[in-house]
């Protein structure tokens, strides 16, 4: 295969195969493509994760099927399903499609650098107050690296995802992955201070129970937020009846900016808030300190010099 490949005048490199090289080199990218495709459900997803469209994805896996003359994916207009012959070679194509990122991940690492797509996954809050403003800072830094930030509450797998970078918060599950812990952060209740001025502040989290409280619940799990308390030398949990319960943590600020009653969150979630005047803090006595953000990246992103740029600033910025 090496003989297909060369480099032009300008230092560009050019394939320049025969027809059976070709061949060959389409029939990989098939397999990448359909390693993609297995894994994620769908070519819409696959593209995504390759920067590549659909329709391209769509045709390499059409290409290989009638190269190796069996068919891999069931489609139907809703949905798709790997034939049992899919399910054979899905498995080797993944160890194929794992090889190619390593070789990827080589070739990046040769250069002493940040350049390149750095892919990074959090949830909403975090993604809006935690990352987002430093990323400014952090191409100035860097400005070979561009940024491709994906927030969603739900969990990605960020192998099969191409993801980078993850930042999360709460406990780990995911042994493949290295981990990094970021700075703390205070988890405490607010209101506006029209609300405390017509109900009254509490003093003690058992106060709750006469008042109006507004709560989360975890796309991830469907389960309400239980709220934690420093009460003398010991950490308490209550769960509040809550009138209003929602599952986004800026929908929940905005409730309570407009006197929904008292909520908790964590700090840099509400500071926005209350440095307009907005919120201000109640119970800020019973706050307990959390150190459960966490930076994550694959084994293969390791001496990825993005990678170790971009958490090396998350550490300086928390």
């Amino acid at each position: 295969m090496a003989a297909c490949i060369g480099i032009d005048n300008a230092g560009n490199i050019r394939f320049s195969c025969s027809m059976k090289e070709q061949i060959a080199l389409e029939r990989l990218t098939g397999l990448i493509a359909f390693a993609r495709v297995g894994s994620l459900g769908s070519f819409t997803a696959a593209a995504r994760s390759l920067s590549v469209s659909p329709s391209a994805v769509s045709k390499s896996v059409r290409r290989l099927e009638e190269t190796l003359g069996i068919a891999l994916i069931s489609r139907t207009t809703r949905s798709l399903t790997l034939t049992a012959e899919g399910r054979d070679l899905h498995e080797r194509a993944l160890r194929l499609l794992r090889d190619a990122e390593a070789i990827e991940e080589v070739a990046k690492t040769a250069r002493a650098e940040p350049s390149g797509t750095l892919r990074i996954a959090a949830s909403l809050p975090i993604g809006i107050h935690v990352i987002a403003p430093v990323l400014p800072a952090f191409r100035a830094l860097h400005p070979k690296v561009t940024i491709d930030l994906r927030l969603s509450d739900q969990f990605v797998d960020m192998i099969e995802e191409g993801i980078d970078v993850a930042v999360r918060i709460g406990d780990l599950a995911d042994s493949r992955l290295l981990s990094r812990r970021l700075g703390p952060h205070r988890f405490c209740c607010f209101a506006s201070p029209a609300y405390l001025a017509a109900r009254g502040t509490p003093q003690h989290p058992d106060d709750l129970a006469g008042h109006d409280t507004v709560n989360l619940r975890y796309q991830s799990s469907g389960q309400l937020l239980r709220w934690p308390f420093r009460v003398g030398d010991r950490d308490i949990e209550i769960l509040p009846p809550s009138a209003i319960v929602m599952d986004v943590s800026e929908a929940l600020m905005a409730a309570l900016v407009a006197g929904g009653g008292i909520g908790i969150s964590a700090d840099f979630i509400a500071a926005p808030f209350v440095a307009r005047g907005e919120l201000v803090p109640v119970l800020a006595e019973h706050a307990v300190i959390r150190h459960n953000i966490t930076a994550l990246w694959p084994e293969s992103r390791r001496a990825n010099p993005a990678v170790r740029a971009f958490v090396a600033h998350l550490q300086g910025a928390a």
